[in-house]
């Protein structure tokens, strides 16, 4: 780009000048009785480049006209300044998340799959929500134990693709609803990060999916609220399914799998006062628009102070050198004056004209 591109119509003048250098002149001569024998004579390297000052001057008359244009190449830069909120997403993997209460489309999925459907779109953006971008947001999955499958991270591509892995627990041994023990570690993780950065975190949440009662583990939801209320960490809590009854499939002896309308229950009291405590809010979902509708005002609720300050840093290419690949190419300037030094040594020299 040109800062006076105006100085451009100059190069309007470089024909004129290119013909007043090369027109042929009338030049005065002798008699002479036959130059036939030195018109057969052939022309020598300083005649064929006779017309090399002339080149010369008008490519320094180029150079010039475009460094008064002056010519710069901008770089913007931007720099964010980001109070930035640390989110821990805990996720229940129980053995009734099976349930087939939510819809995805027209297909009938079980809770754990749309979940991972709005959760990721939570994170990443999709379907009217903005996404996390600026955010550290981690990933806990639990059923009859918990586990940080994820610690917070930046990268939010490979948070959902764990997500997206996590599966129902299928071992006996291991189903059960840990809640307590998951919102304990999701505090862990969140107090954790501060000693890891130089600033420290503004605002922490968790927020926490289940679709059961606390029925495994070793702490109590509540006590584990009032220890995230003393970290000052606000837990947001969903609870997740129909009232009442879901379709459950169920596989029988042989192998066949059929579907059974089985009781659900979810202890929502507890759920209301982990939130209470810690001055989060909690919400039901029991179909998938309403669980959109849930990430979307918790979205709303914790948003996230994003400043941006975009200058730009201009090169002058008329006094400053340019990179083209690995080579520098030098300032405008300095390589019309070499050309019109060059024409002045050449005229002076080598191709000086004798009269």
């Amino acid at each position: 780009m040109f800062y006076s591109p105006w100085y451009l119509l100059l190069l309007l003048v470089v024909p004129l000048s290119a013909w007043w250098l090369f027109a042929p002149r009338r030049r005065s001569a002798i008699r002479f009785s036959s130059v036939q024998l030195a018109g057969q004579l052939a022309p020598t390297l300083r005649q064929r480049l006779m017309w090399l000052p002339g080149a010369l001057t008008l490519t320094a008359m180029v150079l010039l006209i475009i460094a008064l244009a002056r010519p710069r190449e901008g770089r913007e830069q931007a720099i964010v300044e980001n109070d930035g909120i640390a989110i821990e997403m805990v996720v229940d993997r129980s053995g009734s998340m099976q349930a087939m209460d939510f819809q995805l489309g027209d297909e009938h999925v079980d809770r754990l799959t749309a979940i991972k459907k709005v959760a990721g779109d939570f994170v990443t953006g999709g379907d009217n929500l903005d996404g996390r971008l600026s955010d550290l947001v981690g990933l806990i999955t639990f059923a009859g134990y918990a586990d940080g499958v994820t610690p917070p991270t930046l990268d939010h591509a490979f948070l959902v693709s764990q997500l997206n892995h996590s599966q129902i627990v299928t071992n006996r041994s291991e189903d059960g609803t840990a809640i307590g023990d998951a919102i304990s570690l999701a505090v862990e993780k969140l107090n954790a990060l501060d000693a890891r950065r130089k600033e420290k975190i503004q605002s922490k949440i968790i927020i926490l999916l289940t679709d059961g009662e606390n029925n495994a583990g070793d702490l109590e939801p509540i006590q584990a609220a009032e220890l995230a209320q003393t970290m000052g960490i606000k837990v947001y809590t969903i609870g997740v399914g129909t009232k009442g009854r879901a379709p459950m499939p169920v596989t029988d002896m042989f192998g066949r799998q059929s579907m059974q309308w089985m009781s659900v229950n979810i202890d929502e009291e507890t759920l209301q006062k982990v939130a209470s405590i810690t001055g989060g809010k909690y919400f039901r979902a029991t179909d998938t628009d309403s669980l959109a509708k849930i990430y979307g005002e918790i979205d709303q609720l914790e948003k996230t102070k994003v400043e941006t300050q975009h200058f730009v840093d201009y090169r002058e290419l008329a006094v400053q050198s340019y990179a083209l690949g690995s080579f520098a190419l030098p300032p405008l300037l300095l390589i019309a004056f070499v050309l019109l030094l060059a024409r002045v040594v050449l005229e002076q020299t080598w191709l000086r004209e004798l009269t």
